[in-house]
């Protein structure tokens, strides 16, 4: 089934956190939207605003509140006429209770989507691993969501947070990235499994533009790939009651 672009749904997609990732989650959306033309696909707006300032030193008490800029780049997407927003970004999440009231948009929740898919997979999934920024880990974002869903929740150590998954991060956002952050991701990873996570999600936007899905021995969960998947539902079903 295709999406017309006649649905109402106009996507805005609040990004450049960082530039790669937005890029990365917008051919997502393009390569998972069903149809054959130009004319299937769904209409977007992205705002990439790289001067948002660091979400993971906001919320590590170290860096200024990106909310401000959040909420002006909510207000660009709205005057461009969106009708959705999606925020393809996990840590920025932890602010988007400051901003859902007042960009005058719906917001796609990304980990909470990420909550439902986990809900869905067959066999169930009793514990998972995260791989994310500090930040993300910091503010306690999955494990909220996971808990209303009786998902265990396993965490990096310390080392391997800021050894790995922060160096691996830190690479993919400077352009860097190679075949030891693949492996440091990967090992990461692995400690996980060990620990009993029967998936592991990639919760960071960054993380699986250096770490493939095969170099995990469990399903590699991508939250920017399931965002993308709840946002052409919902434009599917605006059509259908359009």
């Amino acid at each position: 089934m295709s999406v017309p672009a006649r649905t109402s749904e106009v996507i805005g997609i609040l990004g450049g956190m960082g530039p790669a990732a937005t890029a990365d989650f917008y051919a997502k959306l393009v390569s998972i939207t069903p149809g054959t033309s130009d004319q299937d696909h769904l209409r977007t707006v992205i705002w990439s605003d790289p001067t948002i300032p660091d979400r993971s030193e906001a919320l590590l008490g170290d860096g200024p509140d990106p909310t401000p800029w959040l909420l002006d780049g909510g207000r660009v997407l709205r005057e461009a006429g969106a009708t959705v927003i999606a925020i393809p970004c996990n840590t920025a999440h932890a602010f988007v209770p400051h901003i859902a009231g007042h960009v005058g948009l719906p917001i796609v929740h990304m980990i909470g989507e990420v909550a439902r898919h986990l809900t869905t997979l067959s066999p169930r999934i009793h514990t998972v691993g995260l791989l994310a920024t500090a930040g993300t880990v910091r503010a306690g974002l999955y494990q909220e969501w996971l808990d209303r869903s009786g998902i265990r929740l396993l965490l990096p150590g310390a080392a391997s947070q800021d050894q790995e998954v922060t160096t691996a991060v830190h690479a993919v956002k400077a352009g860097t990235h190679d075949d030891r952050t693949a492996a440091l991701l990967a090992r990461a990873a692995q400690r996980l499994t060990a620990r009993g996570a029967q998936a592991v999600i990639a919760g960071c936007t960054e993380i699986p533009l250096g770490l493939r899905a095969d170099a995990v021995d469990v399903p590699l969960v991508d939250p920017a790939l399931i965002l993308a998947q709840a946002l052409v539902r919902r434009a599917g079903a605006a059509h259908t009651t359009g």
